[in-house]
């Protein structure tokens, strides 16, 4: 792999960390820049959709990404078609519009009682990008699974937020009725998608940089932070208890203080793994959250949050290292190695 010559051992601290059983430290993704890195990046294409969607392109541009990464811990290399987090949306007739740092949805009124999956455009080049990095690969790097939004997200990207929030009044069964019609979409393309995926490699990973020996996914519903969570209980947990049965692995995307107001509700249910935590931007850092995090862990579920290394040495002295994974940028492979050494060096947890 580039830049990552232990990746067995990798496997299997992920297998540990599902287990909740990495006794000896917490999972750590930490990555920096490259000693003396050499890869030298394509030129960028001058229409801005090519920077999306010409594959070659992309796949050159990661490469060059991941020859200039250390990875350290239980970081790896990793690639996966990005077309933005509204794509799923384009899977049923919306089309996206491009920036240099992302992607949206153009929303559109769609009657969400007949809405119809699209096999060609979007899905059909999603498909081709994974299928050209899965042959690039070649063993140097894994290919993940493209940014998918199933639930309210999905019907968010179809039409918008302020027409979900009246649709949620004015035509209730409507929004049921799709939750589930697009969860079957979303079962279709992580099927497919995870069928091409395994002829290659095995196992699954996706944007969050986590691998699974099975199909695994975060699940999301950044939505929720408009609702209450009596509607968050009606119009969300039932296709979200659905989508979490389907995956043989689950984390919830747990997105900034507004969404605290449904992590009860999430911890209880039992199919989910764990929580990823992002505490947003302007926010403290992942060890003014102690409170939070400690929650999810006597809930016995997995923990997944971005740090800083300052957060460190609070963290590891207040959460248990089982199930726990911390993911974090620095700017030296030295800071990388000292890192795992204090993980390591880190007072002994109590084994479940």
């Amino acid at each position: 792999m580039i830049n990552k010559a232990d990746f067995e051992d990798t496997k299997t601290r992920f297998s540990e960390y599902w287990a909740r059983e990495n006794h000896d430290r917490p999972l750590i993704s930490v990555k920096a820049p490259k000693l003396n890195a050499k890869a030298t990046f394509p030129k960028v294409p001058e229409k801005l959709q090519d920077r999306w969607l010409d594959t070659e392109y992309v796949i050159k541009a990661s490469r060059a990404h991941m020859e200039n990464t250390y990875f350290g811990g239980e970081s790896f290399p990793m690639a996966w078609p990005n077309l933005g987090p509204d794509i799923f949306g384009a899977f049923y007739g919306v089309d996206v519009d491009f920036s240099p740092d992302t992607s949206w949805a153009l929303h559109k009124e769609m009657d969400l009682t007949n809405l119809v999956f699209e096999e060609k455009g979007y899905y059909a080049k999603i498909l081709e990008m994974t299928k050209a990095m899965l042959e690039d690969s070649k063993g140097d790097y894994l290919v993940g699974i493209t940014d998918i939004h199933s639930g309210l997200d999905g019907i968010v990207s179809l039409i918008g937020p302020e027409n979900l929030c009246y649709e949620l009044y004015d035509n209730p069964d409507g929004v049921k009725k799709a939750t589930f019609d697009m969860l079957e979409g979303y079962k279709k393309v992580m099927t497919e998608l995870h069928s091409l995926i395994t002829a290659y490699q095995a196992g699954s990973t996706n944007w969050m940089g986590v691998w699974h020996e099975g199909l695994w996914y975060p699940v999301s519903c950044d939505f929720c932070c408009m609702i209450s969570q009596e509607m968050f209980d009606e119009f969300a947990l039932p296709e979200l208890i659905d989508e979490i049965r389907f995956l043989d692995g689950s984390l919830f995307h747990l997105d900034g203080p507004g969404a605290l107001k449904h992590l009860d509700a999430l911890l209880g249910i039992e199919e989910l793994d764990g929580i990823q935590w992002v505490y947003g931007a302007g926010q403290p850092s992942a060890s003014c959250w102690i409170d939070i995090l400690k929650k999810i862990q006597d809930a016995r579920k997995l923990i997944h949050v971005a740090v800083t290394p300052k957060d460190l040495p609070v963290l590891l002295e207040n959460l248990e290292p089982e199930g726990v994974m911390y993911e974090l940028w620095v700017s030296s492979e030295y800071e990388v190695d000292e890192i795992i050494k204090m993980a390591l060096g880190s007072r002994r947890k109590k084994v479940y």
